[in-house]
């Protein structure tokens, strides 16, 4: 079945395009609910969209906390703010993490692709200690760099899979927001009060 891209995907474009001047604006806040029902935010960095699909991509290391607090198929919010635009997106939806034992292969050849578009520096990290364990004066901070072809068994791919998209823009009076709400795999939107 063939994807129809999102209409709110040429908005974020457009943002993405404006605001490319600040290295920050690829970041974004992921908020999730932690298994104790507590809840758990943190910054992520986008990396693109999943190939032709509406998916946002993110890395993480399977042993961070950050990793701990997403169990597969959970919820989760992104927030992200362009600041030289003025706008914030609010994303909802599924996340998915995929590690080396997907039983997609399509997912496995995109983990590998992310994994190889990386710098030398960002795979050197997953190379590291253990993140949040103590620091010991033997950690290696400085390990030697990892193949570029293939990812360590502790890199994952997590993609957000939208459902509804909150987008506000904070210029103009009044100042404007869309909602838009996949139903049946179509998606509509509505002008909302801001």
């Amino acid at each position: 079945m063939a994807v129809t891209l999102a209409p709110w995907r040429s908005a974020i474009a457009r943002a993405l395009h404006r605001n490319r001047s600040l290295v920050y604006a690829r970041y974004l806040q992921l908020a999730t609910v932690r298994s104790d029902g507590r809840p758990a935010n943190r910054t992520v960095v986008f990396r693109g969209f999943l190939d032709n699909t509406n998916q946002l991509k993110f890395i993480t290391d399977d042993r961070s906390e950050k990793a701990l607090q997403i169990p597969q198929n959970a919820w989760g919010e992104v927030c992200w703010y362009f600041p030289n635009t003025r706008e914030q997106f609010r994303l909802l939806g599924q996340l998915s993490l995929i590690d080396e034992k997907n039983s997609d292969a399509t997912l496995r050849q995109a983990r590998q692709r992310q994994w190889q578009e990386l710098s030398d520096a960002a795979r050197t990290q997953f190379a590291w200690a253990d993140p949040g364990k103590l620091r010991s004066p033997d950690d290696p901070f400085t390990p030697p760099s990892p193949d570029a072809s293939s990812p360590l068994s502790n890199f994952l791919l997590v993609l957000l899979d939208p459902i509804q998209v909150d987008h506000l823009e904070l210029r103009g009076e009044p100042q404007n927001r869309s909602i838009y709400r996949q139903i049946n795999n179509e998606w509509m939107v509505d002008a909302v009060n801001p």
